[in-house]
């Protein structure tokens, strides 16, 4: 049990000093609330007293043997005014609190939010890799909106009427002490009855959060996937996984609301016992004449407004235990750190010419070794093929050059500087990098295009995609440059795709291009026009091309051939033939399996 509170503990404060940094900012306005919320206190504690004077009047005025004046049409009209100005000052005051923790609430997630985006953006690809990306996104937008009830909806009205509840205990043990006793023992019973509550709440929460992200990733994963789900008849299978996550989540759901409704409706018991013993400890005082029926009144009101925060206390202690199961997944999330160092004064670039190094680097992935003692050097303007079995490699020589990854041992460097001490923003903005499959984001084709250079003129983007032979079908599009593509550009054929990328890259005009498979998979037409396009592209800058092409290959001034981990060959394409019967034999199967495609692609 103590092991249990210590988490809970643990947790709680884990999550308001993740928010901390965010409200802080919000200071001027929080304490605009607060001090709105106690004015409405105030109010509270006044708004009875119209209703005693009156009963009290009226009381004497029928021969109540009482001290104080007869009620007069007067007094009636005049406590009649302050009741009605005492119910709209509270109307008021309540209304700017909760419009100001409303505003401070909404910011301060906006904040967190947007920091933590950012903190995952900037987290090094292994961690991308390892984790599911839906349950990520249901961190940074559903958890942290959770976020909101622990600083706002719940925690600062919570503070508030904690000072409501001690406020109205000390004018209630002023008007009667002994009363005020039925007062303290709910205020007693209340932790009794909530004990270890809470951390259940939590734990249940904690689970359903999880289970929700599940649930995300299967649905992600499915319609990210929906072309070999359907071609494949994986509906049902899929549909299963779903289901079963979804049960799952609705299960852990309940059983938090479960047991967040029995504590409220445990503390409503209280609040009913407390006002039934007042109700006839009171009546019996009033006939031993120790208090008026206008004080009876009086402290019936205030033990029903004392007893309205014993009620929010359970419920925001619901909402906070649910919201701090959300806060420490996000918690977690920021406490990822990024295996990239990064340097308080990074060296400068400069103007980078693109000699590029990889000097006896090591590296490994997943526990096994990739790179051993690889070193390799492009001059500037070079343009190098990466070839080489799957696993070799290649593709870490990629991540190592943008520094998604660093080297276990080695260096890598730009005109003799290590990208690893570099500014990591000048180091990619010196780099133009084509995959496989080109990503584009939904919007515009022209938009997708000035990704390369934000501040690119109309005719700038005309003219790259122009250079990357994509002009001529954008043209043919419903709205020609405008037209918007579907998400990762699923509107558009591959080729299409890979020369609107080009065109990102040519108008991006860095030193440095590489290019990952950038013709894999696209028919004989479309890798006709592709390649045109990237010889524009790789025209006087450095270029690494990892590629299974020949014609890639054969174009290349250089071509270096990985195998485990190191490298096996490197020349001229021309000398290669010449001296090498590995290369020859690479060169005439890859030919020979392109012939079988364009022989059965005959009609």
């Amino acid at each position: 049990m103590a092991k249990s509170k210590r988490i809970q503990k643990r947790a709680l404060r884990r999550t308001l000093e993740l928010l901390a940094p965010n409200i802080k900012p919000q200071r001027t306005l929080a304490a605009g609330g607060v001090v709105a919320l106690l004015f409405e206190v105030a109010f509270r504690v006044l708004e009875p007293w119209p209703m005693k004077f009156v009963i009290d009047a009226v009381s004497v005025s029928l021969g109540a043997n009482q001290a104080g004046p007869a009620a007069s049409v007067s007094l009636l009209i005049w406590c009649g005014v302050a009741l009605i100005l005492i119910v709209s000052l509270r109307a008021l005051s309540n209304y700017m609190a909760t419009v100001a923790f409303a505003l401070v609430g909404s910011r301060a997630s906006t904040l967190l939010r947007a920091r933590v985006f950012s903190h995952v953006q900037g987290l090094h690809l292994g961690f991308h890799a390892r984790n599911r990306s839906a349950d990520t996104v249901q961190r940074i937008v559903g958890d942290v909106g959770k976020l909101q009830e622990v600083a706002v909806t719940a925690g600062l009205p919570l503070m508030a009427n904690m000072l409501t509840l001690v406020i109205m205990l000390v004018v209630m043990l002023i008007i009667d002490p002994a009363l005020s006793l039925v007062v303290v023992l709910a205020l007693v019973a209340f932790p009794l009855l909530s004990r270890g509550t809470a951390k259940k709440i939590t734990t249940a929460s904690r689970k359903t959060r999880k289970a929700e992200g599940q649930l995300a990733n299967t649905a992600q994963e499915s319609l990210s996937s929906i072309k070999v789900v359907q071609a494949y008849g994986l509906e049902e299978h899929i549909g299963a996984r779903f289901t079963s996550a979804n049960k799952k989540s609705l299960k852990d759901g309940v059983q938090a609301r479960r047991l967040a409704a029995r504590l409220e409706r445990g503390t409503d018991v209280i609040v009913g016992l407390a006002t039934a013993a007042v109700l006839v400890g009171g009546a019996l005082r009033v006939l031993q004449g120790a208090m008026t029926v206008g004080d009876l009144v009086l402290f019936t009101t205030y033990l029903k407004t004392t007893m309205k925060p014993l009620r929010d206390m359970a419920k925001y202690t619901g909402r906070i235990a649910r919201a701090t199961a959300s806060g420490e997944r996000v918690a977690d999330l920021m406490d990822v750190e990024s295996e990239l160092a990064v340097l308080a004064t990074p060296d400068d670039l400069g103007a980078v010419k693109g000699e590029v190094s990889f000097n006896d680097v090591h590296t490994d992935y997943g526990g096994h070794s990739v790179l051993r003692g690889l070193s390799l050097t492009a001059r500037p303007g070079e343009l190098v093929a990466i070839i080489g079995p799957s696993g070799a490699g290649k593709s870490t020589l990629v991540s190592l050059l943008v520094r998604a990854q660093d080297p276990n041992w080695g260096t890598v460097t730009i005109d003799g500087v290590s990208v690893a001490s570099a500014d990591l923003d000048e180091l990619r903005s010196s780099v133009s990098l084509l995959h496989q499959e080109a990503v584009l984001f939904t919007g515009t084709v022209q938009e997708n295009i000035r990704y390369g250079r934000f501040d690119a003129t109309d005719e700038e983007v005309e003219q790259a995609a122009r250079a990357a032979h994509a002009h001529a079908f954008i043209e043919t599009l419903p709205d020609g440059y405008n037209t918007v593509v579907g998400e990762r550009g699923g509107t558009l054929s591959g080729g299409q795709r890979q020369r609107i990328a080009i065109a990102r890259a040519l108008l991006r005009n860095t030193p440095i291009v590489i290019l990952d498979e950038a013709t894999t998979g696209l028919d004989p037409e479309s890798a006709s026009l592709v390649m045109d396009a990237i010889e524009k592209l790789v025209a006087g800058r450095t270029t690494l091309a990892v590629t299974h092409d020949t014609e890639v290959a054969l174009r290349a001034d250089r071509v270096v051939w990985l195998q485990d981990g190191r490298v096996l060959l490197d020349d001229s394409p021309t000398a290669l033939l010449a001296n090498s019967k590995e290369f020859r034999q690479w060169v005439n199967a890859r030919q020979q399996n392109l012939d079988d495609i364009r022989i059965g692609d005959t009609p």
